[in-house]
């Protein structure tokens, strides 16, 4: 017997909007169900009933379906339809619904520096050295062609109109406009060019969040003496971010699914907690994503117990399995994420370019603290981007680089299961690395000293660990790698791991 579904989705969908239809079909059903309307477990209408409802083609509705079932969000039984997940939990609508709290200030102590040293030092680009990097893309698949031309009209339009002064230290209006125009259409934000800063590169954007935690008189930081969490596996330039700025540290597990929720919720009920980092897309290091459980959970624990979401979306085009998952952000509903984007990830990293999005209160303290470090971005760099961005080029290359980055994934994997066997890994979804864990007696050390010494440098587990303890894992990066520089990487990390446990 069919299930019966006697009542039918108010929703409103913009044809003229932009966005795809099956997209806002997403983020509609998405909304009911943060609201309380779709509870875990509900029946869904049917694709037939929906596109009747809608006038949508019947495909739209199944891709928007589809799209839901990749996420999580709902599933599907056998001959009875598509039901809300019964995995997702069941958040009070009240909360949902609450206007934003303002969030106290805080003073904290300053924490002995950890030191950037040993992971800078293993980034350095050295001449002759495959570099397993921690997960940057290939520079010289960028259309430069084409980027060198928006250059040149930049230059010409900013020197005829004499724009090429000090502007607004919050980036160009019109790349800020380009920008929140695609986290409306792809990433579910709603968001204006207002609540948009433009920073040189998404590090930046840590370090700007950390330092308005800091300050005394913020309205958005914790009062007293609080903590930013953050998972111990994690990446190491956003901890040295908080610790600069005096802010105590403190570290949870994570896990297949992501940050360990419980754990945290203990730490809230005796510590308090100012901001919570994450890397939900990809986490780095270990390349996993957060679960929609636990995206639904993290909003509820930061507006339970009054603190920020920090989110680090530093490489959410790069996902290969279906269309990227909607970001903490545009479930965010009092204003409580600070989200930070890469466009550097796009294209290069060394344009040095990101951006932050948040309630525009926060955007206007990010601008105070600009002037205080850099005025200003590049405008030029800022308005040639917006342009690529406008005429659909960066999406074109994004299409491009996608198509080539899940190729060396592929081949990444393959290659790692056959010349490593004792390697183990999870296959991931998206991003532009892959975690290995290895030998638990592995002296990972060592390994880096013979690795390099054979002319390969890799990112051993232990700079990632906030607590410094010994990981015996390292995060491979493949994305900047063609074949030829793989295969040559990997015979000289084999033999460096064969130095240690001969054959």
């Amino acid at each position: 017997m069919g299930v019966l579904r006697n009542w039918y989705l108010t929703i409103v969908l913009e044809r003229t909007a932009g966005i795809a239809l099956h997209l806002q079909l997403v983020q509609a059903i998405i909304r009911e169900i943060q609201r309380g309307r779709l509870l875990p477990g509900a029946a869904l209408p049917g694709s037939r009933t929906i596109a009747d409802a809608l006038s949508l083609n019947r495909k739209t509705v199944v891709q928007a379906y589809d799209e839901l079932l990749a996420q999580g969000w709902i599933e599907t039984q056998a001959r009875r339809g598509a039901f809300v997940s019964a995995r997702l939990p069941a958040i009070a609508l009240e909360n949902a619904n609450q206007p934003a709290k303002q969030i106290p200030a805080a003073f904290v102590e300053r924490l002995p520096p950890n030191g950037l040293d040993a992971f800078l030092e293993a980034s350095v680009e050295k001449p002759g050295v495959v570099r397993f990097s921690d997960g940057v893309p290939d520079a010289r698949l960028v259309p430069f062609d084409v980027l060198s031309r928006a250059y040149r009209r930049a230059l010409l339009h900013s020197a005829r109109a004499n724009r090429l002064a000090y502007d607004d230290a919050r980036g160009n209006l019109l790349l800020r406009d380009a920008i929140a125009d695609m986290l409306r259409a792809e990433r579910g934000m709603g968001v204006t060019h207002a609540q948009v800063c433009v920073v040189r590169g998404s590090q930046m954007g840590i370090y700007l969040s950390a330092r308005l935690l800091a300050i005394k008189d913020m309205a958005v930081v914790a009062q007293g003496k609080g903590c930013v969490v953050m998972e111990d596996l994690g990446y190491p330039p956003a901890r040295e971010a908080f610790a600069s700025c005096g802010l105590a540290l403190e570290y949870i597990a994570q896990d297949c699914a992501g940050m360990n929720l419980d754990e945290l919720e203990a730490l809230c009920g005796h510590r308090k907690v100012s901001a919570v980092y994450v890397t939900p897309h990809h986490q780095f290091p270990t390349t996993v994503m957060l679960s929609i459980e636990r995206r639904i959970r993290l909003l509820d624990l930061a507006r339970r117990y009054d603190f920020l979401i920090i989110e680090d979306d530093y490489d959410h085009e790069f996902h290969f399995s279906h269309n990227p998952m909607l970001p903490l952000a545009s479930m965010d509903t009092d204003g409580r994420v600070i989200h930070i984007g890469s466009l550097s990830k796009v294209l290069a990293p060394g344009l040095r370019l990101g951006y932050i999005a948040a309630p525009e209160a926060v955007v206007n303290r990010c601008m105070n603290e600009i002037m205080l470090i850099d005025r200003q971005g590049n405008a030029l760099t800022e308005l040639a981007v917006a342009e690529l961005m406008r005429s659909g080029e960066i999406k074109r290359h994004v299409r491009r680089a996608l198509k080539i980055y899940r190729e060396r994934r592929d081949y990444a994997v393959q290659r790692v299961a056959e010349l490593i066997p004792s390697a183990r890994f999870t296959i991931p979804s998206g991003g532009l690395a892959l975690w290995l864990e290895l030998d638990a007696h592995m002296d990972m050390q060592r390994l880096q000293r013979d690795a390099l010494a054979r002319g390969v440098a890799i990112l051993p587990g232990q700079l990632f660990s906030g607590t410094g303890r010994a990981i015996p894992a390292l995060r491979l990066g493949y994305a900047s790698l063609n074949q030829q520089e793989l295969e040559r990487g990997l015979a000289a990390l084999l033999a460096a791991i064969q130095q240690q446990f001969p054959a």
